[in-house]
């Protein structure tokens, strides 16, 4: 089940490339939560993230996702969690 409603799905994007996202695969969000709860999950700002995620939407590169809580995409830069080292 979706947890972002198709329509605003296709209006979203990454407020800093302008790349389109897609909801995250389960799998993904999974092993996000399992870092989350070790404390090795950093967002862009470099800060901890300690709430868990009920899902996230991935930018087309992979390279970064956009939590989702409370079924609210959260589409701000600094929360955004880096998937890859740069």
């Amino acid at each position: 089940m979706s947890l972002v409603d198709p329509g605003l799905l296709k209006i979203l994007c990454c407020p800093e490339t302008h790349q389109p996202v897609s909801e995250a695969e389960a799998a993904l969000v999974s092993d996000l939560n399992n870092g989350i709860a070790s404390g090795s999950v950093k967002n862009r700002a470099g800060k901890a993230v300690s709430e868990k995620l009920d899902g996230g939407l991935l930018r087309q590169d992979r390279q970064v996702l956009f939590p989702i809580r409370n079924r609210i995409p959260i589409m701000l830069i600094e929360e955004a969690i880096p998937l890859s080292v740069t």
